[in-house]
């Protein structure tokens, strides 16, 4: 599978990921949309559709931040170059090292990376790095953080996420009824597709613009 290795690659990788999904929730909302079908076959596509709706929601945010987080390590900054974000993201990895041991060597070398080795070529790993399970607002607003995004957008989505979508979408996954009314399933279409199309657009605009390089660094070369 090919690196995701500049702006562009990125991109493209984000736009694949958005035609296939929007083009599959907008083909489940052209048939509720429909008025020939019985009220029993409109509740289980309104039901269905909750469901559809949450995969999406919760897949392309998982492909999208994931891909950002590979974006960032092809770069191979050193790791004083890199937003704080990053840098706390690339030494998580040192820091688990040495949590629940008592070996000295481990905590002297966690000590080390952090005295003398910020100079060095970051390492970054990446491959599923960031969980999506259960994508309440609470979970995505650490992924917001940890990828230096602004989470302003979504404060007043909150509602949404957690009882709309996702309390609603568990609901129907673990086999309680429950009744769509189609307004509100609407509504949930047009929020999603845009919090979807607002990730999109805040991960492009990042890579664009260097964002994850520390401030000095984000009008030079790299």
């Amino acid at each position: 599978m090919k690196k995701i290795r500049n702006p562009e690659d990125l991109n493209d990788k984000l736009s694949e990921e958005l035609v296939w999904r929007k083009k599959e929730l907008s083909s489940l909302k052209a048939m509720i949309d429909l008025k020939s079908p019985s009220p029993d076959k409109r509740r289980a596509l309104l039901r269905s559709g909750i469901t559809i709706l949450y995969a999406h929601w919760e897949g392309f945010i998982k492909v999208a931040a994931n891909s950002y987080l590979e974006f960032v390590a092809m770069q191979g900054l050193p790791y004083n170059q890199l937003s704080n974000n990053f840098i706390a993201l690339a030494m998580k990895d040192q820091l688990d090292q040495a949590k629940d041991t008592n070996k000295a060597t481990i905590y002297c070398e966690v000590a080390d990376f952090f005295i003398t080795k910020l100079t060095e070529r970051s390492r970054i790993k990446y491959e599923n790095r960031i969980a999506t399970s259960n994508l309440s607002s609470s979970v995505f607003k650490e992924i917001v953080f940890m990828l230096g995004l602004d989470y302003s957008f979504y404060e007043t989505k909150e509602v949404i996420i957690d009882e709309k979508l996702l309390g609603k979408r568990n609901k129907i996954a673990h086999g309680e009824y429950l009744d769509i009314d189609e307004q509100d399933y609407d509504e949930l279409h047009q929020q999603i597709i845009s919090m979807i199309d607002h990730f999109r657009n805040q991960i492009d605009n990042c890579a664009a613009t260097k964002q994850y390089c520390c401030n000095e660094d984000k009008s030079g070369e790299i």
